[in-house]
């Protein structure tokens, strides 16, 4: 048996305020940041499990601390009882009255856990030598239901339901899963649409959007009307009047506030509105739902936890759920996620961008096609291209697809160089 020895931590900070990539109306000058850990073993193998959870700058060391408060759950286990067990580790954690008492299920402790959790997942699914995607899809239904936690569920989506939607998604799988590698999964791209960008900068980037194979952009929206309107006029007469193009407020507008707004862009036919009012009212956004129909609403990326999804999906509030790989506790808590959008048959279009998360979230995309829906129908998963580069297995795109990884692990590995560059000490490394 080997042990887990450690859980090493990193403060990482990227300096995307100085080019405004990631510019929104809430948030007008993001530096994309990671709270990194590495869970080390003294296992012959020498495998190490990354992860990180998401952060834009300030209050990344805050995420970094929860993570290691989280050394006394992990440090000196022996590590194989936790990875045959991975829902049982699960359930441990966050089942731990006394960081419960700190959300409950939510917040910077919830994610810290999400980070962990997903760390052993990196280590399960290279001990296995294959990608956390196809580890996932070749599991039984038994196996894949026995990871989920369904307290709080039961009035929407029992054990026994789960199980009938994965086992009428077994015939197929193989055939699925070359489909896959052979043909990526669907991508869409927001890199044009930063509300920091000037005008000539949106189309030029909407028009290499569209070259490279993507089939929707997504711009921001919500800090003026007028500019929305001229941009998204802008967008249109690059892209022509069919072409997906969806909005994203994130989280800026009053519920009223965004009806009205949305409903003075329906003349450009958006293809959804994203996070148009605050992640937890589950009421609010099925009033806009229903006051800006037939444009969908979408939402999640800042949704805190499965019960929030399931509130959403049960108020007919979202007609596009939208999960992120490191804003709930972890794979465990999103294949919950991926359940409830099956059960209610509401597509899943990920949240992705900002440092790693297109690494990330492309396995449970990729997991939902092979073993849950069996479609990859009106999904796509949201790409952003930024500092890929940093990664040791970073995103393959092709033809505007994700195109399926093949290297064992989570993808959430960061290079070394990178870890040593930009952990924060006080000030941005400028090249």
């Amino acid at each position: 048996m080997s042990r887990i020895t450690a859980l090493d931590t990193s403060d990482i900070r990227f300096p995307t305020s100085l080019s405004l990539d990631g510019s929104d109306a809430m948030n007008p000058d993001p530096d994309y940041s990671a709270a990194y850990v590495i869970v080390r073993t003294d296992a012959e193998d020498g495998i190490e499990g990354h992860s990180f959870v998401f952060t834009i700058g300030r209050g990344n060391d805050v995420q970094v601390a929860a993570i290691a408060a989280l050394a006394d759950h992990l440090v000196g286990r022996e590590l194989e009882p936790l990875l045959d067990d991975m829902g049982g580790i699960f359930r441990e954690i966050i089942g731990d009255s006394q960081l419960r008492w700190l959300g409950p299920e939510k917040g910077v402790m919830h994610m810290a856990i999400g980070a962990a959790i997903n760390a052993l997942w990196d280590i399960k699914a290279k001990r296995a030598g294959l990608p956390l995607w196809q580890l996932l899809a070749r599991m039984s239904p038994e196996e894949i239901v026995d990871l989920v936690d369904f307290r709080y569920l039961t009035n929407a989506l029992t054990r026994d339901e789960a199980l009938e939607i994965l086992r009428a998604a077994v015939p197929g799988r193989a055939e699925r899963e070359q489909e896959l590698l052979a043909t990526g999964y669907p991508g869409y791209t927001t890199s044009p649409g930063w509300l920091g960008y000037s005008d000539e900068k949106l189309e030029r980037l909407a028009r290499e959007a569209m070259a490279d194979g993507f089939t929707q952009i997504k711009l921001k929206v919500g800090a003026d009307l007028d500019d929305d309107i001229r941009r998204f006029r802008k967008a249109r007469e690059v892209c022509g009047p069919d072409f997906p193009i969806a909005i994203d407020a994130n989280q800026r507008w009053e519920v009223s506030e965004a009806i009205e707004w949305v409903n003075a862009l329906a003349e450009f036919n958006p293809a959804w509105i994203e996070e148009p009012t605050s992640p937890d009212d589950i009421l609010g956004h099925a009033e806009i739902a229903r006051g800006v129909a037939p444009i969908r609403v979408a939402t999640g990326e800042h949704a805190q936890n499965r019960m929030i999804f399931k509130q959403l999906l049960q108020a007919n509030a979202i007609e596009v759920m939208q999960i992120d790989s490191v804003r709930v506790a972890g794979v465990n808590e999103n294949i919950a996620n991926l359940l409830l959008a099956a059960k209610f048959g509401v597509p899943v279009c990920p949240h992705a961008g900002g440092v790693g998360l297109c690494e990330a979230v492309q396995h449970l995309s990729m997991f939902d096609f092979v073993a849950i829906t069996g479609t990859r129908e009106g999904r796509l998963i949201e790409f952003v291209d930024h500092l890929h580069e940093h990664f040791v297995v970073p995103t393959d795109i092709q033809g505007g697809s994700y195109m399926a990884p093949t290297e064992p692990g989570t993808s959430m590995e960061m290079k070394a160089a990178s870890i040593a560059k930009f952990t924060w000490k006080g000030q941005h490394v400028i090249d």
